[in-house]
């Protein structure tokens, strides 16, 4: 199970989770991605106290690629299942061709709950 409202997305721990993200570029208009560019998904644990600005993990728990060609971010249940329930948060990130980057979702929060079963 999981429900996506915004950018604010809550799973069921070990479940499996699709998402398609979309891009808009500086004018607001859609983004295609360029050959070469490059889309990753970063998931740490939330903020020790807020208002640091540091996050709890300095490596993310989560890293996966999003295929350019479908832009569809896919969890596996093996990427969540090991992970505790709670406050999450995430980013996904352009890279571009030519090595500029743009982190268009930042610091979105990710809930992990629990099944019943």
């Amino acid at each position: 199970m999981y429900v996506i409202d915004g950018t604010n997305i809550k799973l069921t721990r070990g479940d499996s989770f699709y998402c398609e993200i979309s891009m808009k570029n500086s004018s607001g208009e859609p983004y295609e991605p360029q050959a070469g560019d490059v889309v990753r998904f970063y998931l740490k644990r939330d903020l020790l106290n807020p208002p640091k600005s540091e996050y709890a993990d300095k490596k993310p728990l989560v890293s996966k690629a999003i295929p350019t060609d479908t832009m569809i971010l896919h969890l596996e249940p093996d990427d969540t299942k090991g992970l505790g329930f709670g406050e999450y948060v995430y980013d996904v990130e352009l890279t571009f061709a030519n090595g500029d980057v743009d982190t268009f979702i930042n610091n979105a929060r990710f809930s992990l709950v629990p099944e019943v079963s």
